[in-house]
């Protein structure tokens, strides 16, 4: 658990000054849980400079709680949580020292949004919060006010755990977590997850990362996890600690985080998804008499491929649904063996390809056809899919047919505005596997919509 931090100060000498304003919301990594805000009158004077920047002045804060009286709410709230803020060294440092005027020992530990700003976001000219608020297209209103800041934080720390591949928060997190004492059990896992699409992470008791997983409902696949009796799901369950997890609403990004951040973390029970498994591509080929065959083949790296394909039978279900749709032979597409016609052709399915009786350019539009739609070589496009939340989507970002990653919005102008884009896309390799992932997307996708640019 997260507590998400702004105070506003009186400003003056160091370790002299008071609190005017101070907002906390308690996040669980996901949605804010709890939430407390209150101006607070700290019987000193404000400096004119902070008048002007806060808008708080001390008429204000006459009748405002003053600082003992909420000493224990903050308490309550703070309680088991990391205290994260931007410049979270200023915030801690002036929450300690006014509760050590009240005798008390407050102590949290801290996560600060400027230091993780700067780590996975070194492309940034600057990390201050107004300027990061902007690059990243950040809806922000009462800057310079505690609860605004506040809420522009956890979007900035959303982002920041998004960004974070390596899941190096978490894991740290999860290590105070385990420092605490002995893990819930497998049920009490369990009544925590949503039973929504997404990325699972579970963890041993050092807090390492032993398996990744996704799937369109995170807590039944849990379950699944937690009472199968293959060999792998024994060894998670001797070995589980902990679940984290990240909503992602869009399968299309659950698949590709999951094939990413399982290349990134290696965890010991994924072994297969480490490397490759698309073993059957399909090529196409012109035969002597000007057609171009599509052949399902086994992938080899160095011939263009179309697709590629986890299975043969894949590929083979794939390739009939393909014939179907764009009018193909099937001859052609290598799914009926014949030296005459087709057997599509004698129920009047097929047009003729497979005994000359339509020109090649004819029947080779349709294979291009289907050939440009399921390859996006030299593509800019940008596609759009569900989101965590009924407000907000998801974009996968294609340059020049490279996968750069994606994102989250909550506004159209940070899509359409391909600088701001490019700042909060979280950026992943572009390999096979990606475009693979991609393709059978978009194959099989009703509600993905494309946007080229």
């Amino acid at each position: 658990m997260y507590a998400i931090l702004d105070i506003e100060t009186t400003g003056g000498q160091f370790n002299e000054e008071g609190i005017t304003e101070i907002a906390i919301y308690k996040f669980d990594g996901h949605e804010v849980v709890d939430q407390f805000i209150s101006l607070v009158n700290p019987e000193i004077p404000i400096q004119p400079f902070v008048v002007k920047l806060t808008g708080i002045n001390n008429a204000m804060l006459s009748s405002a709680p003053k600082f003992f009286e909420v000493a224990k709410r903050i308490i309550e709230i703070t309680t088991n949580c990391v205290i994260v803020a931007h410049n979270a060294s200023f915030d801690y440092r002036i929450l300690r020292t006014e509760f050590r005027r009240l005798g008390y020992d407050f102590q949290a530990r801290t996560l600060c949004t400027v230091e993780l700003s700067k780590k996975l976001l070194p492309e940034q000219p600057s990390h201050s919060l107004g300027k990061l608020v902007r690059a990243l297209g950040i809806p922000m209103a009462d800057r310079h006010r505690a609860s605004g800041d506040a809420l522009a934080t956890i979007k900035l720390f959303k982002i920041l755990l998004e960004k974070d591949l390596e899941k190096e928060i978490v894991k740290d997190f999860i290590k105070l977590e385990v420092e605490k004492g002995i893990a819930p059990k497998l049920r009490e896992l369990i009544s925590s997850l949503p039973s929504t699409t997404g990325v699972y992470y579970i963890h041993n008791e050092k807090g390492n990362l032993i398996y990744i997983g996704k799937s369109r409902n995170i807590k039944k696949r849990i379950n699944q996890h937690f009472t199968g009796t293959s060999a792998k799901c024994k060894k998670i369950q001797a070995q589980v600690y902990t679940v984290t997890y990240d909503e992602t609403g869009s399968e299309l990004i659950a698949l590709l985080k999951e094939s990413e951040e399982i290349k990134v973390n290696k965890p010991i029970l994924n072994r297969a998804q480490r490397k490759s498994i698309f073993q059957s591509a399909l090529y196409a080929e012109k035969d002597e008499k000007g057609y171009i065959n599509l052949r399902i083949q086994k992938a080899d790296g160095r011939k263009r491929e179309i697709t590629s394909f986890a299975s043969l039978q894949e590929a083979k279900n794939a390739l009939f649904r393909i014939t179907s749709h764009y009018n193909l032979c099937q001859k052609l597409t290598g799914l009926y063996d014949t030296k005459t016609s087709c057997f599509q052709y004698s129920i009047k399915e097929c047009d003729g390809a497979c005994i000359g009786a339509i020109s090649p350019e004819v029947y080779n539009a349709r294979v291009q056809e289907f050939i440009e739609k399921n390859t996006f070589e030299n593509q800019n496009m940008i596609l759009i899919d569900k989101g965590r939340s009924i407000s907000e989507r998801s974009a996968v970002l294609i340059e020049n047919g490279i996968y750069k990653g994606y994102a989250f919005y909550d506004l159209n102008y940070q899509i359409n505005n391909i600088e701001i884009l490019t700042n909060i896309i979280i950026p992943m390799q572009n390999n096979r596997d990606t475009k693979n992932i991609i393709q059978g997307h978009i194959r099989k996708s009703k509600t993905l919509k494309t946007l080229k640019f």
